[in-house]
């Protein structure tokens, strides 16, 4: 469950980013190949706070579906995670990965 050591180091981003203030709801972007689940994360979100300055914080998540840019459509596509990296209109492979391996803390909801 590495899930709890990525929380930790959410935790402390958010700590260092509130200065002090009281953090309401943490923000992060979770791609559907970047091997977090999003499940165990809210799950997990709990156990990450207790103890620490945000304990009693949310955590909203916002799942970032995994695209790819097919150069024979000239356009991103949209794949799941049992695709090989090709278009799924087309089948031409493509390496070139837009979206979908992000984990990135977006923002923090702070009390004024």
């Amino acid at each position: 469950m590495h899930e709890l050591s990525l929380l930790s180091g959410v935790v402390d981003a958010a700590v260092g980013a509130a200065g002090g203030r009281e953090v309401r709801q943490v923000n992060l972007n979770v791609g559907t190949l970047s091997g977090a689940v999003p499940e165990i994360l809210e799950n997990t979100w709990p156990i990450a706070i207790e103890g620490t300055p945000l304990a009693g914080a949310r955590l909203e998540l916002t799942i970032i579906p995994a695209t790819v840019f097919c150069p024979t459509c000239d356009c991103e596509r949209e794949i799941d995670e049992f695709y090989a990296l090709t278009c799924p209109e087309c089948g031409t492979p493509t390496a070139d990965m837009r979206h979908g391996r992000e984990f990135q803390l977006t923002s923090i909801d702070v009390e004024k």
